[in-house]
């Protein structure tokens, strides 16, 4: 709704309008002014009426206010136009004014705009209509000029307009972001637990109460950069909402996990991990967020430091036992493996080579000799000899499930795969 004189131009160029003219214009918009409101709610019907699926969309209360501002929006207007007093302030004001209550309440840059332009038209559409009607002695040279301002100061409105919602909407970004890294940095310290932040979070992080969440945390590299490559486009594509974070020398993700698995997300972020990276879903929602952050974090270190991959918490499981405890961990290693430890180089190779495949292929001296391209008579004999050095027996269930911790924890697991060793061998 435009609301000053505006830059004197015309398509021919620079028109220059007398201080008679000028008068004579004021006095045409000032014939308006009675009818503002009128004209207000004209416009505020005309603009529900033609963007009707966003605005029935929106609170009753914005409604309103769109209603009310823009009555003040024209009455000022016209009564700026028309060369009387604003004792409500500058009308540049309200404009900035009007910019930054639209971003607020999420009105559509482009409705706001489209707002200004109607309401220029339906301006300009009333003063016509009064001098059609001989409601308004003025001649068309003095209309011709109104016309001209009116329509010129709808570009300074749209540019005061446009500065200040985006600048609205950039620092409520950047408010919305402090909020949800503030409340992403509490849900891995464990507050997901109160019910009442955990209320707050799911607001902010726009989350449903029953909704499935998991936690992705991906080891930050030797200069601080993350070994996940923009993984929210990719979780994006399979629909899955993720929000995203540092942390202690951690990238960690919350994932909405909707219809989908820790499976399904695993194959969408292996194609773009260039490190270790560990995920678990939380068994208790927001509430267990905390432990998902944790046991995915230790879940990516039992990667090799030098490694790659994506690994839920769920396979890792003997490894983060190990990991819990060094000291039970070094107890076990010296006392499953360390007659054969103390075994020079290469024969001690040799045993956990052999001890590696037999355990992997279920006892068997037959297939444990076709990995080592040996005889199965030999993986026997070699078999005889980490008995007498280990006193387990691999036949025996708790035996052989230590002699596999102990190769888990030297980094030699029986089943392959990388794995970072708990102690050193």
């Amino acid at each position: 709704m435009a609301t000053g004189a505006g830059p004197r131009t015309s398509s021919a160029g620079k028109v220059e309008i007398s201080a008679e003219d000028e008068l004579a214009i004021q006095e045409a918009w000032a014939a308006v002014v009675p009818e503002a409101d009128r004209i207000a709610d004209e416009i505020t019907r005309m603009l529900l009426a033609k963007d009707r699926g966003f605005y029935e969309s929106i609170p009753a209360e914005i409604a309103a206010d769109i209603r009310a501002g823009t009555r003040e929006n024209i009455r000022r207007g016209l009564r700026n136009m028309s060369g009387q007093p604003q004792p409500e302030g500058r009308a540049v004001d309200l404009w900035r004014d009007t910019g930054r209550r639209r971003a607020r309440q999420g009105i559509p840059l482009e409705l706001v705009l489209s707002a200004y332009s109607l309401g220029v038209r339906v301006l300009w559409e009333a003063l016509l209509e009064r001098q059609r009607s001989q409601r308004l002695e003025v001649d068309e040279r003095v209309l011709i000029l109104a016309g001209h301002a009116v329509w010129s100061a709808l570009d300074v409105q749209n540019a005061i307009i446009v500065e200040a919602y985006r600048s609205e909407s950039l620092r409520m970004q950047r408010l919305d972001l402090r909020r949800r890294l503030s409340v992403l940095d509490r849900l891995a310290e464990g507050r997901g637990s109160d019910p009442a932040f955990a209320e707050e979070a799911r607001q902010v992080l726009d989350l449903g109460s029953h909704d499935r969440v998991a936690c992705v945390v991906a080891i930050l590299g030797a200069r601080a950069e993350s070994p996940l490559r923009m993984p929210e486009d990719g979780l994006e594509r399979i629909d899955v909402t993720s929000h995203w974070h540092i942390r202690g020398g951690h990238h960690f993700g919350l994932l909405v996990l909707g219809e989908h698995d820790v499976a399904d997300v695993v194959r969408v972020l292996r194609p773009m991990t260039s490190g270790r990276v560990g995920i678990m879903a939380s068994r208790t929602g927001l509430a267990g967020f905390a432990t998902a952050f944790q046991l995915a974090a230790r879940a990516a270190a039992t990667l090799p430091e030098e490694g790659s991959g994506v690994v839920p918490a769920a396979d890792r499981l003997p490894e983060l036992l190990l990991a819990r405890s060094r000291e039970v961990t070094e107890f076990l290693v010296a006392e499953a493996l360390g007659q054969i430890l103390a075994q020079p180089d290469q024969h001690q190779r040799m045993l956990l080579d052999t001890l590696a495949a037999y355990l992997r292929h279920d006892l068997s001296p037959t297939h444990a000799a076709a990995e080592l391209t040996c005889h199965r008579n030999t993986v026997i004999y070699r078999v005889r000899q980490l008995r007498a050095l280990t006193r387990l027996d691999p036949h025996r269930p708790r035996d052989r499930m230590l002699l596999t911790l102990a190769l888990i924890a030297i980094g030699r697991p029986p089943e392959g795969g990388p794995v970072a060793p708990a102690v050193t061998s």
